[in-house]
């Protein structure tokens, strides 16, 4: 398998990290090959370091077999599956495979500390936590901390979903995050489909009165807000008209809501729709999903039970029918409907391809954005995540708080309208109005500083580049930019680096260096065009050098572009 550019960068990452900590982290939007990557680092590390295994932990049995497969397939070599009744192969008291995969829950099964105890913690030099958010709670510190008797062993989590309440805990877990690849970034670079968003107002939809536990909607009181019947038939008829042919997955709050929901599209159209939830036989659940899969029925209802581990490319409508205040949870239902499908996905692996071309075979394919449904009422306190919150909130290009909401009031006027509108167009146009509202800011200031003679000679590097700060990630706050950060930045002519932030730091870095793999203006050009009154895009290094020229020039003859300048 070869790999992409980010996926690449991620591995090379995962590896310098390594030379300097023991717990790395990445980050990658579902659909971007996290298990492509972990199975390239352990692939990578067992070359690298003959003799040692690899332990690579999950909490699902659906991301034991595709992680088995993967790897398998990915290495070439014997994967060992210790899980329920299947155990690793032992040869004389030691193990006859290399890498072992193992649920969270086997490692702790048992008496005498539990099955994890049959491997000796000296055999294993990495091991792989799988949805690592989950490696904060107290069962994965404590299965870490058997096989961190061995000192050097290393650890890597990865995970597609970090919430913002997560961060920081997860930062008390991992020193490093060795790769940041959101959803935002994966779309723009032509990976995954776009997103375009609907929201639908149903009038009796009231969520004022639910209250707020660990952070999201209280699930007692969100269900029997869904489950009322005018908010049920409201869910099925706007899914009904909206999502015409596509394939639809819909998220609900509860078992009951599932089942009710199942039942309405069921009477609109007989056997459209099929509700799975965690209480369904493992067997039938499967044969749902492959009948789902080839076509047989439009709508599949499910609650809790395909946030991870579920792979359909094709499907084109995701339905939130369980609003949610938590972004993880939210990035897990969006990301199952981000996929390409596989006849895009295979063309836009080919080698030499730009990001408009990937975009541009997405967008002729059979599904050239995935339609998702979010309900609104009255949300009291509550704020209610949308797909803006994942594709503007972090990655390479986060934006602020106040162009989300540019963004949202835009979807929400464009739903009232009727239309369902892309997200990242929202998000373009609302950081194009930020933009100008803080220019027009800038120039009102800029003249009440000339009133008082004062001249401003302070640089943002930010205002030079033209982005967005940013949001800073939760496991950043701790971190300060090191000597090796500041120097790279003082090459780049950004000044003062010392007084930035990490996360800042880090922004410029990611900008400064894509500039120079893309050929566009470096930061000191940008400053000198900027300088020169030159407010258009320049799109090339070259242009840029040439227009500086000319600007040199007529400086030095006194003149500005033709106009003769005042001495």
């Amino acid at each position: 398998m070869g790999l992409r550019d980010y996926q690449q960068r991620a591995v090379e990452g995962a590896f310098a990290a390594f030379e300097r900590c023991d717990f790395v982290l990445a980050v990658l939007a579902t659909g971007c090959g996290k298990t492509v990557i972990f199975s390239a680092i352990v692939d990578r590390f067992l070359r690298e370091n003959p003799g040692c295994r690899v332990m690579v932990l999950a909490h699902r049995e659906e991301l034991i077999y595709q992680a088995a497969d993967k790897i398998a397939r990915f290495t070439g070599r014997n994967v060992a599956i210790e899980m329920g009744e299947r155990k690793a192969s032992n040869w004389f008291g030691r193990l006859a495979e290399d890498i072992v995969i193992s649920t969270i829950q086997t490692q702790l099964a048992g008496g005498n500390g539990g099955r994890m105890t049959k491997f000796d913690p000296a055999e294993f030099g990495l091991i792989v936590v799988d949805e690592a958010h989950h490696a904060v709670s107290k069962s994965y510190v404590e299965v870490l901390k058997h096989y961190r008797q061995n000192k050097a062993c290393k650890v890597l989590g990865v995970t597609a979903t970090p919430d913002r309440a997560d961060e920081r805990a997860m930062g008390r877990v991992f020193q490093e995050v060795c790769a940041d690849y959101d959803a935002g970034d994966a779309i723009r670079d032509g990976w995954l489909t776009g997103i375009r968003q609907q929201l639908v107002t149903v009038t009796d939809l009231d969520f004022s009165a639910v209250r707020t536990t660990a952070g999201d909607l209280n699930g007692a009181d969100l269900a029997k807000v869904m489950e009322e019947e005018h908010n049920l038939y409201g869910v099925a008829d706007a899914t009904r008209q909206l999502v015409g042919a596509r394939k639809t997955l819909i998220f609900a709050a509860s078992v009951k809501q599932s089942q009710l929901l199942c039942d309405i599209l069921n009477r609109y159209e007989p056997d459209c729709a099929r509700a799975v939830d965690g209480k369904l036989d493992r067997q039938e659940r499967r044969s749902t999903v492959e009948r789902f899969a080839r076509g047989d029925f439009q709508y599949l209802v499910n609650c809790a039970v395909f946030t991870e581990g579920f792979d359909v490319p094709d499907v084109a409508a995701v339905v939130m029918a369980r609003p949610t205040k938590s972004r993880a949870l939210y990035a897990q239902m969006l990301g199952r409907g981000t996929r390409p499908v596989s006849e895009a996905a295979i063309a836009i692996s080919a080698e030499g391809l730009t990001s408009a071309q990937r975009r541009a075979i997405i967008a002729q394919s059979s599904k050239p954005d995935c339609l998702v449904i979010d309900f609104a009422g009255n949300s009291g306190r509550h704020k209610l995540i949308t797909s803006v919150d994942i594709l503007g909130a972090c990655g390479a290009n986060s934006v602020e708080d106040e162009v989300l909401e540019l963004a949202k009031a835009r979807l929400t006027k464009a739903s009232a309208e009727g239309r369902a509108m892309l997200t990242e167009e929202a998000i373009e146009e609302a950081k194009a109005e930020a933009k100008k509202r803080k220019e027009r800011e800038a120039a009102r200031r800029a003249r009440v500083k000339a009133k008082a003679k004062y001249t401003a000679v302070a640089v943002d590097p930010f205002d030079i580049f033209g982005i967005q700060r940013g949001q800073e990630r939760g496991w950043e706050r701790a971190k300060t930019i090191s000597d090796k950060q500041a120097a790279t930045l003082e090459g780049f002519g950004v000044p003062n680096p010392r007084a930035l932030s990490f996360h800042d730091a880090r922004r410029l870095l990611d900008e400064c260096f894509a500039r120079a793999r893309d050929g566009r203006p470096s930061f000191k050009q940008e400053r000198l065009l900027k300088r020169a009154g030159i407010s258009y895009p320049v799109r090339t290094r070259e242009e840029a050098t040439r227009l500086i020229g000319r600007f040199i020039q007529s400086k030095q003859r006194g003149t500005h572009y033709g106009k003769r300048v005042n001495a």
